[in-house]
């Protein structure tokens, strides 16, 4: 895992054609908003967010975010675990991010 400021994982995620958004909030968390193509895996569902991740890509870089950055770095390491080596937290998360948010 990789904790990245704001401006540097804006800069990945806009650059890599091997990278994935990946969101951990909670539904209602996302209805107020997320990031553009973002993916999400609620963390907070263990068993569905489990599933979720087994079925990734391992060979491709995952930018992961939440609301403020803790859950993200919990499910980067989680990824790390089951196989995903490439995982980028977002500091701050989403309620410090000044990128385009999209309905959810």
């Amino acid at each position: 895992m990789t904790d990245l400021s704001q401006d540097n994982w804006a800069k990945l995620v806009a650059e890599d054609a091997n990278g994935v958004v990946i969101d951990v909030r909670t539904d209602i968390e996302v209805e107020e908003g997320k990031i553009p193509h973002a993916l999400q895996c609620n963390i907070q569902n263990s068993v569905q967010f489990m599933e979720q991740i087994k079925g990734l890509d391992p060979d491709k870089n995952y930018y992961v975010y939440c609301r403020s950055g803790g859950r993200s770095a919990q499910a980067c390491m989680i990824m790390n675990a089951t196989g995903i080596p490439n995982t980028f937290n977002l500091l701050g998360g989403i309620m410090e991010w000044t990128g385009d948010v999209i309905e959810g």
